[in-house]
């Protein structure tokens, strides 16, 4: 649609004329969505953002000066303007340095990094002395979470052999964990 055309619609919002509001909703609405979407980064909130964005432009349609500014932009500024203050309003923010300090660090200190890294590799080569497919029934069971049955069907085994292989394998681990 044209810019002269938008402008003419929202011009016709000024006067409260619904039709040319829904008009302009049809042509405007995908674009001001999108850019609520790319800011909010939350469908839901960028569809009840764009809502109160047309209750603005029901109620501003008034103070657009046509020919200053390109409709379009008058109207994505709205949009951008409105999902960052909803940005805003849901992030809160730390009122002193003191705050931001006292925020606790959840990764890992150096050295429980060294230790989890030494541990995961004597894991590795403990799984590297089972057998090819002992060692992948068990990272099937306890890393991917494969019940038995389905170990069972997926090795073709019975059932009751899997829980051995487990078994068996689990003793292998711990005792090579051990030395």
């Amino acid at each position: 649609m044209a810019s002269d055309d938008i402008s003419t619609l929202i011009g016709r919002v000024a006067l409260r004329d619904r039709a040319a509001f829904s008009a302009l909703y049809r042509q405007s609405s995908p674009k001001l969505f999108a850019i609520c979407v790319r800011i909010l980064k939350d469908r839901a909130e960028a569809e009840e953002a764009l809502q109160e964005i047309y209750v603005k432009i029901w109620q501003r349609a008034g103070r657009y000066a046509a020919g200053e500014t390109n409709p379009m932009s008058w109207l994505s500024a709205i949009a951008r303007n409105h999902a960052i203050d909803q940005l805003r309003a849901r992030k809160p923010v730390a009122n002193t340095i003191d705050e931001a300090y006292d925020l606790a660090d959840s990764a890992p200190d150096p050295e429980k990094s060294a230790v989890n890294a030494a541990e995961g590799r004597k894991i590795d080569k403990c799984m590297g002395e089972l057998e090819p497919d002992r060692a992948d029934a068990v990272r099937k069971a306890y890393v991917e979470g494969l019940s038995y049955q389905e170990l069972a069907g997926l090795f073709g085994v019975p059932l009751n052999t899997m829980r051995t292989w487990l078994r068996r394998s689990l003793l292998k681990l711990r005792e090579c964990m051990e030395r």
